[in-house]
């Protein structure tokens, strides 16, 4: 069905000499192995989906939850597919964590695919493109994101498919896939606009190392203006709202400590240790292999990529689309070399032992406490722990507003600091009576504002000085305790009364843009 979509597999590979001239290749791509391919694929989608419901929701699900409520064209801090997959699984599966990660299970069998499909197009046989199914599957990028609902998890398939069809592009040079690469480019901007910079290094690139001929096609206009049309309510609402996402960008940007932990995660943590010597002998191979001359603009891609990431101070995550690729070149790479039933052997031991590394770090398979012990290292303890203690922090507000004498409890509201904490008691405060909550981080600040008869105000995670300013008084109400070492722990439950202004004044004030 995907060649009958994009062209047949026996049109001849056209590889540009140093000349200019163009020489012809007969060789036809290898037939896709599906079966081991998508047995690999499905095992993906399984194992996220069998436990998907552990732990709990990860923060920023419960942000993509509430957000779900109140679909807009865009976001203070995202543009609104994720939202909008939130609120279409949890319509179509109920209200629970189990539901809201149908999709990124589902993804993740995606880009186990994509992986051996790119293989297949720089050459790569059978073995290649089983090896490169494997390896995928075995990433730490595949295993996380098939768990957690984020942007990153749509990111990721989007940046490859965008490859893939580059690469296909390059390969048949049939420029009518630059409708396909618009197309999803246009989607792909509904998710998140920092798809732009992939655009940017791969055209960079292609004008660097070539073959800059594919640029001159009309084709390649159509596709930007289809890319155009899908992304205008997106890019029209950032127009009217003044462009937040750069503010969001700025406030996230230009960390030191972001900048030295770059290429440790690049190395170790992204696509795993094990397996990372295959990216990079992908990496060297683009850049330097004859037989990929044509698609050398991905390793320089890559490489401009890491230059950019670093000087602005950005996560080393956002090279991942670029690395899923470098991983299907290195899995040729390394079927060539496994010619003997040893290096055969060598190659899956290392990919099994990637796969289970990326199952305990990524996947909740063991119990909380585990990770709780690890709770500063990132994307492991760190983020298991995220997912974690949500309903305590729901019960112990229920408990401070039990307290509440009856005339106050009937002009109560929830305040607090981050949309994380006001997606928790929007999940489970009505199991216990809670009454609404409200927060000024990013646009769940205009998910809604206190009414003027809102007098008294549960807070949680405020500093002490803000609540000052806000509120003529309040009362500290104890902090939040938990047996685990939980972002939230130690921040302080209060009760104000009387705000110093209206709310509509106030907002302002209370309003803030950022993570955490």
């Amino acid at each position: 069905m995907l060649d009958s979509i994009f062209g047949p597999i026996e049109r001849d590979v056209l590889a540009t000499t140093a000349s200019g001239a163009k020489a012809t290749s007969h060789r036809a791509l290898s037939a896709l192995p599906a079966l081991p391919v998508l047995a690999t694929a499905g095992t993906v989608v399984t194992l996220a989906l069998a436990l998907s419901w552990r732990h709990g929701y990860y923060l920023d699900e419960l942000y993509f939850r509430v957000a779900g409520k109140h679909l807009a064209w865009g976001y203070l801090d995202q543009p609104p597919l994720i939202p909008f997959l939130a609120k279409a699984q949890i319509a179509l599966f109920g209200d629970t964590v189990a539901a809201i990660r149908v999709v990124p299970a589902i993804i993740g069998g995606l880009v186990v695919v994509l992986g051996a499909l790119i293989a297949r197009e720089l050459g790569g046989g059978r073995r290649a493109q089983i090896v490169a199914a494997g390896a995928t599957a075995a990433s730490m990028l595949t295993i996380s994101i098939s768990h957690i609902l984020h942007t990153f998890t749509v990111d990721l398939v989007v940046w490859q498919g965008i490859c893939w069809c580059a690469i296909r592009l390059l390969r048949t040079r049939d420029t009518r896939l630059w409708l396909a690469i618009g197309a999803i480019v246009g989607a792909g901007l509904l998710n998140k606009l920092l798809l732009v910079l992939l655009v940017g290094v791969l055209a960079a690139s292609l004008l660097l190392t070539g073959p800059r001929e594919v640029l001159r096609s009309r084709h390649l206009a159509y596709g930007i203006g289809i890319a155009a049309v899908l992304a205008a309510p997106v890019l029209i609402w950032q127009t009217a709202h003044g462009w937040p996402q750069f503010d969001m960008a700025s406030s996230m940007a230009g960390r030191d400590a972001v900048r030295i932990a770059f290429v440790p995660t690049l190395l170790l943590l992204l696509v795993g240790p094990v397996v990372c010597p295959l990216w990079i002998a992908g990496f060297v191979g683009l850049l330097r292999a004859p037989r990929w001359r044509a698609y050398r603009c991905f390793g320089a891609a890559f490489a401009i990529m890491v230059v950019l990431l670093l000087l602005l101070g950005a996560q080393a995550r956002y090279t991942s689309g670029l690395l899923t690729v470098l991983l299907a070149a290195g899995s040729v790479t390394a079927a060539d070399w496994a010619a003997t039933a040893t290096r055969r052997a060598l190659t899956w031991l290392g990919v099994a032992a990637n796969a289970a590394l990326g199952i305990v770090v990524m996947l909740p398979v063991l119990p909380i406490g585990f990770y709780a012990q690890y709770a500063g290292f990132p994307l492991f303890g760190e983020g298991q722990v995220g997912q974690a203690g949500w309903p305590r922090l729901a019960e112990q507000v229920a408990a401070v507003h039990r307290t509440l004498p009856q005339q106050d409890a009937a002009h109560a509201v929830i305040l607090t600091r981050t949309y994380s904490q006001a997606g928790a008691i929007d999940r489970y405060g009505p199991e216990y009576g809670l009454p609404g909550v409200y927060s000024g981080h990013n646009s769940y600040a205009d998910f809604g504002v206190p009414g003027e008869d809102k007098t008294v105000v549960i807070t949680f995670g405020m500093p002490a000085a803000q609540l000052a300013s806000l509120f003529e008084r309040c009362e500290p109400r104890g902090p939040l305790t938990a047996d685990l070492p939980l972002l939230d722990r130690g921040q302080e439950i209060a009760v104000c009364h009387q705000p110093r202004e209206s709310w509509s004044r106030l907002w302002p004030k209370i309003r803030w843009l950022g993570d955490f």
